[in-house]
């Protein structure tokens, strides 16, 4: 643990550095190779829509333990009434729970597809619960959704251009976001699991966390870049790529004590409850949560010191850095870097300006002075003795 802590504390003072900022091209390129595979997703697999979004009929099986075929039994149940090309999307909930969801199904269909259920599973009439959703519904429930990321996104925009006081932060904190949420979606759809409310509600939390997490390192981004342009002693891009350095290790700890319970939840939900709410939830918390926690370190920061690259004030602002650097050569000893290549931008001497370290404490001028048991030396102050403190008067002589 104290090599985490001191690897942490490195990045933190610019010690250590990683250069996202500098290698943008190669998280690029990551970033698009996952975005294709995700994508494709959409093309060979499709959006396997819940019965909230397209409507039709479930029905439910409560049983004592759900059969080894039950797939079997639930699909010939169905076919016999709505006919050999009908299809069902049969599942098990809980173990004892046969759920089976098929297209919209008149009453009398539904009464007969309750009975031949029933006697599939051998199982009282009774144990067989059906409900219908209309497509009306289902179209206004995807209406509302799509209304609802639009305000978030608008929303989103106008807040970010405020706080920060610039709007390309705020497109390329919403570029991140529409980064994480394809992701998500493509792989969730290669997952082959049906995307219900819950999957909507898991989708815009992750929006939100990716947004937290995002916000966060800018806001180091920030802070860095004001030092920049006071001292000119940095690039934008330095003091941007020492922001996400100095960020890195809470990114993590974050995202990993997010994600742990939610792993637990999934495991849980494929051992043992199956296919449901919490599954739904749980894997689009899962995958989104990991996606934004790569796109606020890898994506989001060097997409804004790229879109600012060319602003007047950042060109100057790196002219005059090189113009440092040039009349003070020995202050751009680079600190060690992580990872091959060659030196990053956020890795000079003037970064570790901008944020000083403290010295280690030299041995005292005077060896008999007073020290302390680790050998440093006593302040004059305190080589007198501790100072006098007020005494209170008693009660009774007040």
């Amino acid at each position: 643990m104290s090599r985490i802590a001191t690897f942490g504390n490195d990045l933190y003072t610019g010690r250590r550095s990683i250069d996202f900022v500098g290698r943008a091209k190669t998280w690029y390129a990551i970033s698009a190779v996952i975005l294709v595979v995700a994508l494709l997703g959409f093309v060979v697999r499709g959006m396997n829509l819940g019965l909230e979004f397209t409507g039709g009929s479930e029905f439910r099986v409560a049983t004592a333990g759900a059969p080894s075929d039950y797939t079997t039994r639930a699909t010939d149940a169905v076919r016999e009434t709505a006919g050999a090309g009908a299809s069902a999307n049969v599942s098990v909930i809980g173990g004892s729970t046969v759920r089976v969801q098929t297209e919209e199904l008149t009453s009398d269909e539904v009464r007969a597809v309750t009975e031949d259920l029933a006697g599939q599973f051998d199982v009282q009439p009774a144990e067989v619960s059906a409900s219908l959703i209309g497509p009306s519904w289902g179209e206004s429930v995807s209406q509302q959704a799509l209304r609802a990321l639009v305000v978030f996104l608008a929303l989103t925009a106008v807040l970010l251009a405020l706080y920060f006081r610039a709007w390309k932060m705020a497109l390329a904190a919403l570029i991140a976001l529409a980064h994480d949420m394809l992701i998500t979606v493509g792989i969730y759809t290669w997952s082959g699991f049906e995307i219900s409310p819950a999957t909507v509600i898991g989708f815009l939390t992750v929006l939100g966390y990716s947004l937290y997490d995002t916000v966060v390192v800018f806001d180091k981004v920030r802070e860095n870049t004001a030092d920049a342009f006071e001292t000119r002693r940095q690039t934008f891009a330095e003091a941007a790529n020492l922001a996400v350095n100095q960020t890195l290790v809470r990114s993590i700890n974050t995202t990993v004590i997010a994600v742990l319970p939610i792993i637990a939840v999934l495991v849980i939900g494929f051992a043992r409850l199956g296919p449901g709410t919490l599954v739904d939830l749980s894997l689009a918390l899962f995958v989104g949560m990991t996606v934004g926690a790569f796109s606020s370190v890898f994506i989001a920061t060097p997409l804004l010191a790229q879109l600012r690259s060319r602003d007047r004030a950042v060109v100057e602002l790196d002219e005059e850095a090189a113009r440092y650097h040039e009349r003070h050569p020995a202050q751009q000893s680079a600190p060690a870097t992580v990872g091959a290549g060659t030196g990053s931008h956020a890795a000079t001497g003037s970064e570790r300006q901008s944020t000083p370290t403290r010295p280690r404490e030299e041995a005292p001028a005077d060896p008999d002075a007073p020290q302390t048991v680790t050998g440093r030396t006593v302040h004059k102050y305190a080589q007198a003795g501790p100072r006098n403190q007020p005494r209170r008067t008693p009660r009774s002589k007040r």
